[in-house]
């Protein structure tokens, strides 16, 4: 059965906003879904089910969401050969660049055209680096998270949604659930 590894958009953050894992994981099951983990509490989950396209899983997994909590969760799916490689840019990415304030990637529904990709890209300034590898966006900091000015949100104001996760939850990730 194919599996598929969830990014939950702006859960946890607020007091509006939260789904603790163990409704989340509840929920899913509940609506048919096999094999669900969680990992940490700012929404990652794995599951199995008979779907098979991306699309699919995404809007099934945001159906089930809203009729659980009732607001919208914008959901990112990936596969785990997906998720591998997005941790294995930000390896060579880190390698390349050895932020000194961090690294975070903005994962994406779907991957930007060459024009907006670039445009992104063309956007880096001093202390602020942005790469864009298929459906990831990567964000490199010179600069403490909060100074930056290329963040989530001005990734968003290109390519809305995007979730956006720290690089260690990346790696911490593709261990657990990449292929």
């Amino acid at each position: 059965m194919p599996v598929h590894v969830g990014f939950l958009r702006a859960i946890n953050l607020g007091a509006t906003r939260k789904y603790p894992m163990v409704e989340l994981r509840s929920a899913l099951t509940v609506a048919g879904f096999e094999d669900v983990e969680t990992h940490i509490n700012s929404g990652n989950v794995k599951v199995s089910t008979s779907m098979r396209s991306r699309a699919k899983v995404e809007a099934e997994l945001e159906r089930v969401f809203e009729a659980d909590r009732g607001y919208a969760v914008p959901t990112v799916v990936l596969s785990p050969t997906e998720l591998a490689a997005v941790a294995q840019d930000a390896e060579e990415l880190g390698a390349q660049h050895s932020p000194g304030f961090g690294h975070y990637v903005s994962l994406l529904k779907a991957a930007p055209t060459s024009d907006v990709a670039g445009a992104l890209e063309d956007a880096s300034r001093p202390g602020e680096r942005v790469v864009v590898r298929g459906r990831a966006v990567h964000l490199l900091y010179d600069v403490p998270y909060h100074r930056a000015k290329l963040s989530n949100a001005f990734v968003e104001k290109t390519l809305a949604p995007a979730t956006n996760r720290n690089v260690n939850v990346i790696k911490a990730l593709k261990e657990k659930w990449g292929s």
